[in-house]
């Protein structure tokens, strides 16, 4: 943008009376930037601009570096030049936007546009009637009834010829069988199969996948082999070849989910079915410009046709395998679970399977018995555990108690003292009993009984009180034989000396020895 030619459009608008605002928005620039151009004189605008362009630029000493670069590979972008500059040429203090504006600036200086590769799609032809279907899966998050975010998940299958359409839906993640459930429900509803179906690569179907190899879920491996029909699998990141299903995706997710309110997975299937009937397959095909539901009942007749097999699926085999935590908790729908303690095993597989039977959900071991059922919470990040599944500590309590009884004289009168104890610091009740554990450790079962007694008799329940008790008793103990020793200053005397006297002398005589005399 020429700015001495915003100058004077700024100045002329002005003149004609209009306001600053009025100008900033006539002319797609700011408020400031009026301010400052009507303060500037023409000469001093003059010489302003013509200094800006006189102005050097931060990365114009790598200018060569950056053409050789852009000249030699076209679809460079400003953060590789960027990263490349920093990479040859270390710290440089040098803004993303500056290289970026930069980088444009050469770009339009030497005619080196952006390269940009674009791939090239193709019309895939329509398959013949009955040969394929397409299948994949979505997941919504849907205001409830009662105001609550519900996950929802769908699978949907079309009919790549007529476009015919068909969706389930879950209020849970799916596993393996359900997705064989649907499939049995697809069939049940299409009065037929097609030779073939695509699908994407996921991991409630798929395994893994070597250079075309397939490895499928043992379950869906086994399901595909008893039905018979051909699994095509889309590349990674190759979603055209399953174009068709993916506008079903997009098109149950905008055309029904949005907006609507979630009250129960069967009101919410019934309704589904009603509105693809109603829209997805009731209305003209914007493609093919035929109504799906027309041209199906066309196809129909070239499905392969549908045996029942009871052993393909149980119901009771509608489950999610999980794996139990350390912490002995299963995580369901962003909820953690409680198991009974000791359900995890170190180095053990752990895993467990969960069934939901609409508000309950039920875990099972692996040898098929119900270790926990817990009524499902629609909260999320909730520990829901069961007061079985707790740790009784109350129970470890009651053996310390038990324990430490047993070194008093009176265990009962001590077992209904640590029972005080313990009611009158439920929440501290080990740390209390382990005072009295440890001053009574080496004390001698009187004293301890003494304590005890006091204690009672003064309702003196805690462990620090029994201490300073027992403690005062050693004391005063320690005190009286102390003073037993000191009233005892006699020593026992030989009977055969206990009539002698000792001689005595007059105490001139010690006096004349210390002056040097002798004594007579």
């Amino acid at each position: 943008m020429d700015k001495f030619r915003v100058y004077t459009d700024i100045r002329q608008l002005y003149q004609q009376g209009f306001k600053v605002a009025q100008i900033a928005r006539k002319l797609g620039i700011s408020r400031t930037t009026v301010y400052d151009y009507l303060n500037r004189e023409p000469e001093e605008m003059s010489i302003w601009v013509a200094g800006t362009k006189e102005r050097s630029k931060k990365l114009d000493p790598y200018e060569n570096e950056i053409f050789s670069w852009l000249k030699k590979h076209p679809d460079l972008s400003a953060a590789q030049i960027q990263d490349w500059l920093l990479e040859k040429h270390g710290n440089m203090d040098v803004a993303a936007s500056t290289v970026r504006n930069y980088v444009s600036q050469l770009r339009g200086r030497y005619h080196i546009p952006k390269v940009l590769h674009v791939r090239d799609y193709e019309a895939i032809p329509d398959p013949p009637m009955g040969q394929q279907a397409q299948v994949d899966f979505g997941e919504t998050k849907q205001q409830t009834t009662k105001g609550e975010e519900k996950k929802l998940y769908f699978i949907c299958l079309v009919l790549s010829n007529s476009r015919y359409k068909t969706v389930m839906w879950w209020d849970r993640p799916f596993t393996t069988k359900d997705v064989i459930q649907a499939h049995e429900t697809f069939f049940e509803q299409l009065d037929g199969m097609p030779e073939e179906i695509v699908y994407d690569q996921d991991r409630v179907i798929l395994v893994d996948e070597n250079a075309g190899d397939l490895i499928f879920t043992a379950d869906f491996q086994k399901y595909r082999e008893e039905r018979g029909f051909r699994v095509y699998m889309c590349k990674k990141a190759d979603p055209e070849s399953k174009g068709r299903v993916e506008n079903v995706v997009g098109f149950v997710k905008n055309g029904f989910a949005k907006h609507r309110v979630f009250d129960n997975i069967d009101k919410w299937n019934e309704t589904c079915q009603e509105w693809l009937d109603r829209t997805g397959n009731g209305k003209i095909h914007n493609t093919t410009k035929k109504k799906p539901d027309t041209v199906f009942q066309i196809e129909k007749k070239h499905l392969r046709p549908v045996i029942p097999k009871a052993n393909i699926l149980k119901k009771d085999d509608f489950s999610i395998t999980v794996t139990v935590r350390k912490d002995n908790t299963i995580l369901y729908d962003g909820n953690r679970y409680s198991v009974p303690l000791g359900t995890y095993q170190h180095g053990e597989s752990n895993q467990v399977h969960l069934l939901n039977k609409g508000e309950i959900l039920t875990v099972i071991d692996g040898n098929g018995e119900i270790i926990a059922e817990h009524k499902i919470d629609n909260r999320k990040g909730e520990l829901i555990q069961a007061s079985n599944h707790r740790r009784d500590r109350s129970k470890d309590i009651e053996a310390y108690i038990q324990s430490l009884a047993s070194r008093f004289e009176n265990p009962n009168r001590a077992t209904t003292y640590l029972g005080e104890i313990r009611k009158c610091y439920p929440r501290h009740a080990r740390d209390q009993l382990q005072v009295i554990a440890k001053c009574t450790k080496n004390s001698d079962s009187q004293r301890m009984e003494q304590a005890l007694i006091m204690c009672v008799d003064n309702r003196l329940y805690s462990g620090n009180d029994f201490r300073d008790v027992l403690n005062h008793l050693h004391q005063e103990e320690s005190e009286s034989t102390d003073q037993a020793m000191e009233n005892d200053v006699s020593s026992p005397v030989h009977k055969s000396y206990e009539n002698c006297q000792p001689t005595t002398r007059a105490l001139t005589d010690y006096i004349s020895i210390l002056e040097g005399g002798s004594s007579t």
